[in-house]
């Protein structure tokens, strides 16, 4: 009868460190379930830092890009109102010769009908000093 107790103790310490395994594998897939969620969990934690950081500097280029552009609008406006003034006195100097040289003109064909110098003269003032 020894042998077969033997065999039947062989037997039960074979389940019980069967058991004591899984039990063990139990515990360690329990506890490698835990690390994985701590680390999905760490990822997405950084994964949501990388974002706002990348929409952070998403901003700040805009903001920089908005800025430059009205730098160079503003820059752009001063130079053409320059252009603009400088062309309206150019041509307000131009109109000014043009009245001139009509009133110069005119001026001449009245001398050249009229005898009285004075009044003419006087003409002539009163034309240029419209001008």
């Amino acid at each position: 009868m020894a042998p077969i107790m033997g065999a039947i103790e062989a037997r039960q310490k074979e389940i019980a460190e069967g058991l004591s395994s899984a039990e063990n594998a139990k515990k360690d897939l329990a506890l490698a379930k835990n690390n994985a969620a701590e680390q999905l969990k760490e990822a997405k934690l950084q994964s949501a830092h990388i974002v706002e950081l990348a929409n952070k500097r998403k901003a700040q280029i805009v903001e920089d890009a908005t800025r430059e552009a009205q730098a160079e609008r503003e820059k752009i406006l001063t130079q053409a109102q320059a252009e603009v003034e400088a062309e309206r006195n150019r041509v307000k100097e131009e109109l000014r010769k043009q009245v001139a040289a009509l009133a110069l003109a005119g001026a001449e064909k009245i001398l050249e009908r009229q005898i009285d110098a004075a009044a003419n003269s006087d003409i002539v003032e009163k034309v240029v000093a419209e001008l």
